[in-house]
Order: structure tokens, then sequence, then C-alpha cells
């Protein structure tokens, strides 16, 4: 069985809570990244995507100085490393999520994993599954 640390993708970008959404929009065009974790104290205590600056900032007249804690989401879903792929997969579909934070068993953030991680990974029947979750149509 491939392990989700075998596919995620390490060295992950982090953004504060404390960060401007200017920032954020900055470290992801850098990164060429759709979301950022968001760490404090050592702590993922959040998630801001490029959708959340948008539509929980720019719509409702948030300035680019405004705190990331502003728009990010605070309960974080999460994976660990050494959780089976298909396992990890199903739960993102359930979820209706296309991108987890990675976690070690001391629960400090090794890695992203992503549906084109799992796409690419070569687990078809996961990608496949996830897929149908997580891009089902509005």
């Amino acid at each position: 069985m491939t392990k989700i640390r075998e596919m995620m993708t390490s060295g992950v970008h982090l953004a504060r809570p404390d960060q401007t959404l200017a920032d954020a929009a900055k470290l992801m065009a850098e990164a060429d990244v759709g979301s950022l974790p968001v760490s404090e104290n050592d702590r993922l205590v959040g998630m801001v995507t490029d959708r959340d600056l948008v539509v929980r900032g720019i719509a409702l007249g948030l300035d680019a100085r405004t705190p990331v804690r502003d728009v990010m989401t605070e309960e974080v879903k999460y994976c660990f490393d050494d959780e089976d792929v298909s396992h990890v997969a199903r739960n993102m579909a359930e979820l209706g999520v296309r991108r987890l934070p990675v976690v070690d068993r001391d629960k400090r953030l090794v890695g992203m994993v992503a549906l084109s991680n799992v796409a690419y990974g070569g687990d078809g029947r996961s990608a496949n599954a996830m897929l149908r979750g997580v891009a089902s149509p509005h």
C-alpha cells in the first residue's frame, strides 16, 4: 500500500495569522500555490486559499492590509504521513476538499497532499474516487 508521505509535496510555504492578505497573495504567487497552511507558535491554526482572499476578503470590501486570520478557515482537516493513499483519497472526497495538510504523528506539518499528487502518484482508482467527490458540478 502506498503511503501519503510517498506522494505528498514537502517544503510547504506557510502564512502567519498576523500577515496581511497582500503578503499571503504575494507568497502564493511566488510559490505558485492556491493555499497556505497558517501557522502560529509551531502549530497549524488555519488554512487560507486564493478563494478565501477573494470571497472572504475583496468581495466583502476588506483591504490588502487585513490580517490573514480574518479570512482563513480555522477548522483544519489534515491527514497523517503514514496513512494509506486510498484511505486519504476517500476522506478527501467525503470532505469535498482538493488538498490537505500532512502531519507526522507528533502533529508537525510535513507536507501537503492534493488531488494532483494522488492523480500523478499512480493510484488511478483513488484519484477517480477523489475526483468525483471534490469536482462535482455546482
